[in-house]
């Protein structure tokens, strides 16, 4: 299969405002004659569906929550990036260019990068004009901090509320193309199929979460906005609600999907603190600005933390990378906090946690100033752990937290089947094998807000969909194939319930799949995943009925797709005989614990096949190429 990105060519800071004028256009009157499909409401789907329909289009819009307002994007703590260099430190467009494709480990586009830190700064002007309430300097200029795997301070925020405030922003703007009836919005319904019509997408069948009716909707284009699939591993900062069902049913109906084993560990989580424990707890990764990272220097340390002398002390990011320090990337921070851990020097009862110290940024700036930036971030960590962070040192390790992985699209955010466009996490992104702190708001709103609005237009234009309704043979067929899976899900009666069989899975995903890989343990994985789930379809107890509110049900279709996931995620991570940034193969890396690439085989995409049940998925493979920034070892020391 060819895949062909449709990349721009000639000079990078051109290529996007060129391409622009290359697209075709729908005439305004036209606009009327489309309906979009728009399939989750967070800031990649809220943004598009009110963008769309601001130009006229006709859309439809999707989300499982009983409100667009619910949606995931609304956990996002820290900032969101903006190449503004309002600080006067010498930002630029290239610069944040640069700092993403190496962030990334050289494992992305260079011209869909350049175009996310283009847009960057009009994102900004965007969320501002709807009132989003930035964080602000005393002379009432915005203000701004840094964030990992970047020297400058470039991060737009909202005290710890950032991912909040913007998708309220979005939600406004949605509710008003709502009430004027340009928008038709279907709260608590999930999408569970993806119906092709001619090669094209044409339509989803959805089921309402509260009744259990089974539905079909057409129309011109699909997009799907759904976020990643990090729960794959049962415990992850992500709600429980998110799921892969959407982007994997598009999978099995032909879409590809790249990348799958790039999924990132953030290194700043409440660890966790109980086998019963259903989700972990994110912690800005902002917090490592003022924060200080360290452990014990001897093992076994048992000693309070305020009672071990500065000398006894090892801050080990800030020995390791002295150049960036506390703020190295996510992926770097992540295995240096597992590897002090493994020697024995974690703190805590179980030992898999590190200090996150403020005491000498309280000394230096106040209190009043340390709260005044991230207090709502102490409040929520003292109500979960009942430690005062003023008072003592946060105790942090990594978790599962964003997938860079996603179903595979062009420059046009349009995946290989005619008509499925894929935005936000739920594509496999600009972010290559690492996503830097505060780009996956930038990502979602540059597809929504900036990208697709334009791009939709060309394949509306070219791809001249046919006039169809949902009495068309194949949505019926499709609402046949769901049915009888909610029929067969519903009929096994089995003896373990869902969550324990999600639990399972996502032990041998961690251990196995998780911050270290190497050949046995992946292969060990594929040899036991296979078992959980044959385990599954034939003793899991899905109580109640179809045809009701009934969360078992929904559960059950999510895990039921996770465990095919993770099947081709441990497959992907076997295949790609490397390590590159949080995908990392501990057969190579430095004699000092860095990742060390092979640019030579691996410098590609990889992109996978669905060939049918108990089939083993073709590999396709877009090779990737760096003009403007050369390749090079990954170093912020």
């Amino acid at each position: 299969m060819d895949l062909k990105s449709k990349c721009p060519t000639g000079p990078i800071d051109t290529q996007w405002s060129r391409h622009i004028q290359d697209l075709k256009l729908v005439n305004p009157a036209n606009k009327r004659k489309y309906k979009v499909l728009v399939v989750g409401s967070g800031l990649a789907g809220a943004s598009a569906a009110a963008s769309l329909a601001e130009l006229g289009y006709g859309v439809e819009c999707f989300c499982y929550q009983d409100s667009a307002r619910r949606a995931h994007s609304i956990a996002a703590q820290g900032g969101i990036n903006a190449a503004k260099n309002y600080q006067n430190d010498g930002d630029s467009v290239w610069r944040l260019f640069y700092d993403t494709v190496k962030g990334g480990d050289f494992r992305a586009r260079e011209s869909n990068v350049y175009r996310l830190a283009e847009v960057s700064a009009e994102i900004i002007d965007q969320c501002v004009a709807q009132g989003v309430p930035f964080a602000r300097e005393y002379g009432g200029t915005l203000a701004n901090r840094s964030f990992g795997g970047a020297l400058v301070s470039r991060t737009f925020y909202a005290r710890g509320q950032t991912g909040q405030q913007l998708l309220l922003g979005a939600y406004q703007a949605l509710s008003r193309q709502i009430g004027l009836g340009k928008v038709k919005m279907f709260p608590r319904t999930e999408m569970l199929e993806l119906v092709v019509v001619d090669g094209q997408a044409r339509g989803i069948v959805t089921r309402d979460m509260v009744t259990g009716k089974i539905e079909s909707h057409a129309g011109d284009a699909v997009l799907l906005c759904t976020g990643g699939y990090g729960n794959v591993f049962y415990l992850s900062t992500n709600a429980k609600g998110c799921n892969a069902t959407a982007i994997w049913r598009a999978y099995r109906k032909g879409a590809l999907f790249a990348n799958p084993c790039y999924t990132q560990i953030h290194p700043t989580c409440i660890p966790q603190h109980g086998d019963y424990q259903s989700k972990l707890t994110l912690m800005s990764e902002s917090l490592r600005n003022d924060g200080r990272i360290w452990v014990p220097l001897k093992k076994g340390e048992t000693r309070p933390p305020g009672q071990i002398p500065e000398e006894e002390r090892d801050y080990y990011l800030e020995r390791k990378y002295p150049s960036y320090g506390n703020l190295a990337p996510r992926d770097i921070s992540s295995r240096a906090a597992k590897q002090v851990c493994d020697e024995g020097r974690g703190v805590g009862s179980t030992g898999q946690g590190v200090y996150l110290d403020f005491a000498e940024s309280i000394g230096r700036l106040g209190e009043d100033v340390i709260r005044g930036r991230y207090g709502n971030l102490f409040e929520m960590y003292e109500r979960i752990t009942d430690e005062n962070p003023y008072q003592v040192p946060m105790r942090i390790y990594p978790a599962v937290h964003y997938t860079m992985g996603g179903l595979w699209v062009d420059y046009n955010l349009m995946s290989n089947l005619p008509g499925l466009h894929v935005l936000g996490e739920a594509n496999f992104s600009d972010h290559g094998a690492n996503r830097l702190g505060a780009s996956a708001l930038m990502q979602g709103l540059a597809d929504g807000y900036f990208v697709i609005p334009y791009t939709i237009g060309d394949w509306l234009v070219n791809g001249k969909p046919k006039k169809l309704d949902a009495s068309h043979p194949e949505f019926k067929k499709a609402e046949a194939e769901v049915a009888d899976r909610m029929k067969k899900l519903l009929s096994i009666k089995g003896k373990r319930t869902v969550d324990s069989l999600h639990k399972e899975l996502g032990k041998v995903m961690w251990e196995k799949c998780g911050m270290g890989r190497n050949e046995a343990g992946l292969k060990e994985a594929l040899a036991k995943i296979p078992g959980i789930r044959e385990e599954f379809w034939r003793n899991v107890n899905v109580l109640g009925g179809g045809e009701e509110l009934n969360v078992s049900l929904e559960k059950a279709g999510r895990v039921a797709d996770f465990m095919e996931l993770a099947e081709l995620l441990c497959l992907d991570a076997l295949e790609r005989d490397e390590s590159c940034g949080g995908h990392f193969r501990e057969e190579h890396q430095t004699p000092e614990g860095e990742a060390v690439r092979n640019d030579e085989k691996f410098c590609h995409v990889a992109a996978w096949e669905w060939t049918g049940e108990g089939k083993k998925p073709v590999r396709h493979v877009e090779p990737l190429e760096f003009e403007f920034v050369h390749l090079a070892t990954r170093s912020y020391k």
